[in-house]
């Protein structure tokens, strides 16, 4: 039986390469360790990219928030619109209905005022009836 020796033979760029992806996670390491983080386009943050991503989701969900907060005042605004003219036109009723019931209860007065003349008159009428009566009586 024949033995056959295989040996892996690394390069030296091949060598240079690993030493550096091992001094690249060493570096991340640490400065992960002090807070700074690299993110897609390696570039240096000071926030780790899930807190990133958290925060750009958290600015999204502030914006759709105001947004809708700002289309509830528009429909409160209309609203509260209506409810004014709403309000004012039952103003103007209650006014068109106690103007009404004034003038109807001075057209009574005026009755009353009226008929209280008239009674007088028929009274004054009346006793000039009984005069001229006493003084027919009186000719005849």
């Amino acid at each position: 039986m024949t033995h056959l020796l295989l040996t892996a033979t690394v390069t030296p760029s091949e060598q240079n390469f690993s030493r550096e992806l091992r001094e690249t996670a060493m570096a991340k390491d640490i400065l992960g360790e002090a807070g700074l983080h690299f993110d897609e386009l390696n570039k240096l943050r000071v926030l780790d990219p899930e807190v990133t991503q958290q925060t750009i989701e958290l600015k999204e969900e502030c914006k759709d928030f105001v947004d809708k907060i700002g289309q509830f005042q528009k429909i409160v605004g209309g609203l509260i619109e209506l409810v004014d003219q709403l309000a004012k036109a039952a103003e103007n009723e209650k006014m068109k209905a106690i103007g009404a019931r004034n003038l109807l209860k001075s057209i009574a007065k005026q009755r009353e005022a009226q008929q209280q003349q008239l009674q007088a008159l028929i009274a004054e009428k009346k006793m000039q009836l009984e005069r001229s009566s006493i003084s027919l009586v009186i000719l005849i």
